[in-house]
Parts: C-alpha cells; structure tokens; sequence
C-alpha cells in the first residue's frame, strides 16, 4: 500500500454514505492463485462487539461469493470517479466469464495478511470475517424489502473486522 496512508478507521473524513451507496466499491477476495472482485453499494461500517467493523452482501450466485466462503480476509476498495467504467465492468461482468482484471486494466496488489486490492483505489479497508448471517424474508419488518429478491436470491451478510484502513496522500 506504498501510495497509501494509513489511518485509524474513525479519521476517515470522506461521507461514508457517498463511498457506498453513490460511489460504491470493490469486495475483493482470494489470494495469488486466484481471487474475484465485484462491485458493492450495499453495506455499513460502525462498532460491533468492541471491535471496528464493516458488513457486506453477498448473493450466493455471485463469483465472489466463493473466495469469500473460503478465505478470511476481503477488501473493500474505494475508487474516485474517474474509475466509474471499471466499477460498472466489475459490477455486471462475472469473473467466471470474463477476466475482470485484463478487462479493466486495474492493478491487483497482495498484502501482508492474504488480501487483494488494487493500486488505483484510493480508499482501501483489509477486513477479517468475524461473522455472517443469511438474509431471512421471514424477517422483514417492512414488505417492500422483498421487492430486492424478485428471484428469492437473499444476500449472505458478512461482518468483517477492520484490520487497516488506508488513504491516498
């Protein structure tokens, strides 16, 4: 993360709602013998059990999904705008199909722990699962959730521990 800075999760100054929902990101997971990416706007950052956390969703027909299931470690990886076209490729191409990386020309780099980012993000969380929790329909409070799962397809919700953050200088 040499162009990278880190810093302490809770001085991250950026609007953390605008890097999600507007912005989005990329959930990377796997390690050099193979790893997938996949473009986000769903997910959340916050305390949990005395410890800094982050939460995703997966769909389970996601290719991601099975790096996640099998490795600890993911990251989220924040792009500025100028990256919208590489977010849009890794949002609707599956890397089962398509080798996202040639196609978007991004750079994956490795880190110390077993994660994968990409040295164009300016933004980069390395997370360890802690947790996760299959969506359950019989749960939603409000009946227009299920206006999200037209094919019944509910997320597996994963709880990652921020073990570093990392900004552009």
């Amino acid at each position: 993360m040499d162009h990278l800075t880190e810093i302490r999760p809770k001085d991250i100054s950026d609007n953390i709602f605008k890097m999600i929902g507007s912005d989005w990101m990329l959930v990377s997971a796997g390690d050099k013998t193979g790893f997938n990416t996949m473009t986000a706007s769903w997910g959340g950052f916050g305390i949990l059990w005395h410890k800094n956390v982050c939460f995703i969703f997966i769909r389970p027909q996601r290719y991601t999904y099975e790096f996640i299931e099998q490795h600890d470690i993911f990251t989220l990886s924040f792009f500025s705008e100028d990256y919208r076209d590489v977010l849009k490729i890794c949002g609707s191409c599956s890397g089962r199909d398509v080798d996202k990386i040639e196609k978007t020309g991004i750079t994956p780099v490795f880190t110390g722990n077993g994660g994968i980012y990409f040295s164009e993000a300016r933004t980069v969380m390395e997370c360890r699962k802690i947790y996760y929790q299959d969506i359950n329909p019989q749960n939603f409070l409000d009946a227009q959730i299920k206006d999200n799962y037209p094919g019944m397809d509910y997320h597996r919700m994963y709880i990652g521990e921020i073990l570093s953050c990392h900004v552009s200088r």
